[in-house]
């Protein structure tokens, strides 16, 4: 079959106006078909991530089918889709490490989709949120306006639609690589924002708020370890998942203390006691144990096992 450029050229058409055809109706397929690669190919990897990120799309409609929201079904429904999108955000800033631990560089397509999916839930709790207002917009507005926490929510939702508004490959092209990067690092901002949303909002038990805290933590020393472009040693790995752990115990011990008045001292005693079950500080130590142990076992395919692994994505 003949390309688009050779067409064009046919035609009468500049090449370039082909070309530019050619990638327009390329994004647009890979936009109505996800599971697509960038020269328009099947790609499994991508099928199965775009089928994991709708599992907590399908987890609320179930939750939502069987009355298991709550009393207040859509209080409930708001709150699973914030926590969600916390959740996929975090996932879409963990791909950077990943691809540099497996040595696969073509898994940075995938953040494209993540972050999407992050935006999707991030919508979805805000129009969630305005229907639990029984749609009273003025009054919705209000709120956010006037409750601190709400105001924090909101704008990483604005920031997430900046994000996800320039994500293709057209606003690349106007903004240019240079520009467009330091736009996009806006992200740390938005999750930062997403974070503590979370964490103002939970009443007492804030152990997933700072478990999510404490992971994002995590991802930000690595980043601050990692040489551009590979991973880290798994001596700075280790480094990082201690820090990061040390940081979630200290950070839960000193809210509780400013919130109830509970002594910290009790609370980091309750981080290292399994009695007490794995507490944030310890899940934050164990996933960066698990990502040096992912860097290890990575280390040992060859380097034909890793191109095979990439012509698949």
């Amino acid at each position: 079959m003949e390309s688009i450029t050779t067409i064009s050229r046919k035609d009468g058409l500049p090449a370039r106006a082909g070309a530019v055809m050619s990638e327009s109706m390329g994004a647009t397929l890979r936009a109505i078909t996800p599971w697509t690669d960038r020269n328009g190919g099947f790609s499994p990897l991508r099928l199965i991530v775009f089928l994991a990120l709708l599992v907590p799309a399908g987890s609320l409609a179930w939750l939502a089918y069987t009355q298991d929201l709550g009393p207040e079904p859509l209080r409930g429904a708001m709150h699973e889709s914030g926590r969600y999108a916390i959740w996929v955000l975090l996932v879409s800033l963990f791909v950077t490490p990943l691809r540099q631990m497996l040595r696969w560089p073509r898994l940075v397509e995938l953040r494209r989709m993540v972050g999407l999916f992050a935006l999707s839930y991030a919508l979805l709790h805000l129009v969630l949120y305005f229907a639990f207002q029984n749609w009273r917009l003025l009054h919705g507005v209000s709120e956010i306006v006037l409750r601190f926490y709400l105001t924090v929510g909101f704008v990483a939702v604005l920031g997430l639609v900046a994000l996800g508004v320039t994500s293709t490959d057209g606003w690349v092209h106007r903004m240019g690589g240079r520009a467009w990067r330091r736009l996009h690092k806006v992200v740390f901002a938005v999750a930062v924002l997403g974070l503590l949303h979370f964490m103002l909002h939970t009443k007492s038990d804030i152990t997933e708020p700072v478990l999510t805290m404490g992971l994002f933590v995590w991802l930000m020393l690595y980043r601050a370890v990692a040489p551009e472009g590979s991973a880290p040693s798994s001596l700075r790995l280790l480094g990082v998942a201690v820090a990061a752990a040390v940081v979630t115990g200290a950070s839960e011990a000193a809210w509780y203390a400013l919130k109830t008045g509970v002594n910290a001292v009790l609370v980091l005693e309750a981080n290292l006691d399994w009695e007490f079950g794995l507490r944030p500080a310890l899940w934050v130590l164990v996933a960066g144990l698990g990502v040096i142990a992912l860097r290890e076992v990575a280390r040992l395919v060859p380097r034909g096992g890793r191109a095979r692994r990439a012509r698949a994505a």
